[in-house]
């Protein structure tokens, strides 16, 4: 082949690689400017914000959703006392807010009292030392939600990612207290250890080099916080095709969740994600899997979840015996979001369970 035809057909293939692009980035515009309008009511459940004081002073933005003094379960002819009935506290996951609990948020509202609360350096809530950016102080940040919104009466803790971990940090170092007070926990898409963040990346980088390089990369860019925020925040397409390639199972995802999670992610500074990346990888909470034996535990994930795989589900189901494990087919990470339906009615049935054994029989009649 002579050198001008290969030259002809590399400038082809590269004059079509281009075209491609900009079909693709004129593809992907479209369909976000539909979107926004979906996307910007997402995350607009809220009630009167709290105020949550951390073991290290930090102020955690919290909010709480009253019930009435009765509330109907089902569609039953009986009321069983709200009273009775145990709060619910959401915890969620890395470089999120608590709105991304909006569906679980709009279906549960009025039939438990339900806290939400962003963790340190997310959301609204204060950053504090970044020595304290750990999987344990979430667990103390959870200790303190807790102690503070809900004094009294049962409490099922609500999970996503490393709002699980939160959970399980908050068992290992609330022994008695979670003994006492938790009756219900569900464990959505999250692990307590064996973590390769590295590969979600690229499956085939083995785990001395992955783990070196992902550390390394996260490191670097936080080490330039404005100039890598300032581009995050712009809403590259890139940034939203990888949202909707790694946080997401389907690629028919409505475009609203798409948006409305690139914008959550894009509004955590990237000093914060550089803070926790190294916690997902020393995360070891398997020893204090034993004390979820006694508490109605559901188990949450779905089969296309590239970051925290149904794997590490599994095993968690295997050793909290009674667990509940619900799989979720053809979601990803954000199973809340794909399948919230089906996650709204696990997160209500394992609430049911966690309340008085007389209140289960009123709530299922």
């Amino acid at each position: 082949m002579s050198k001008r035809r290969a030259g002809g057909i590399a400038g082809t293939l590269a004059a079509l690689a281009v075209g491609v692009g900009l079909v693709a980035e004129r593809t992907i515009v479209a369909e976000r400017r539909k979107a926004a309008p979906d996307a910007d009511r997402l995350g607009t459940l809220h009630s009167q914000a709290r105020t949550v004081i951390a073991s290290d002073g930090v102020h955690l933005h919290a909010e709480v959703d009253e019930v009435a003094p009765y509330s109907r379960k089902r569609r039953g002819k009986h009321e069983a006392p709200a009273a009775d009935l145990p709060t619910l506290v959401f915890a969620h996951g890395y470089a999120l807010s608590l709105d991304c609990w909006h569906f679980q948020r709009a279906a549960l509202r009025g039939k438990f009292r339900m806290v939400f609360y962003d963790q340190r350096a997310h959301g609204q809530s204060g950053r504090g030392e970044w020595k304290n950016a750990t999987i344990d102080q979430l667990g103390a940040d959870l200790g303190a939600v807790i102690e503070q919104l809900v004094p009294t009466g049962r409490v099922v803790v609500v999970g996503h990612s490393m709002g699980g971990m939160s959970a399980l940090a908050y068992a290992d170092q609330f022994t008695r207290e979670f003994s006492e007070r938790v009756t219900g926990v569900a464990l959505i898409a999250t692990s307590a250890g064996d973590m390769h963040p590295h590969e979600t990346i690229s499956s085939w980088i083995p785990d001395g080099i992955g783990e070196v390089v992902a550390l390394r990369a996260i490191s670097a860019l936080a080490k330039a916080p404005e100039l890598v925020d300032s581009a995050r925040r712009l809403g590259s397409n890139i940034g939203y095709l990888v949202v909707r390639r790694f946080a997401f199972g389907s690629t028919n995802v409505p475009p609203e969740q798409v948006e409305f999670l690139d914008h959550m992610l894009a509004d955590t500074p990237m000093e914060v994600l550089g803070a926790f990346f190294p916690q997902f990888e020393a995360l070891d909470k398997y020893a204090v899997l034993g004390a979820f034996t006694n508490v109605a535990t559901t188990i949450i994930c779905g089969t296309r979840d590239r970051l925290t795989p149904l794997a590490h589900s599994r095993r968690l189901a295997t050793a909290i015996e009674g667990s509940e494990l619900v799989v979720c087919p053809g979601a990803g990470h954000m199973v809340i979001f794909e399948k919230s339906a089906r996650v709204n009615a696990a997160i209500e049935s394992m609430a049911i369970a966690a309340a008085r054994p007389d209140l289960r029989a009123v709530a299922s009649s």
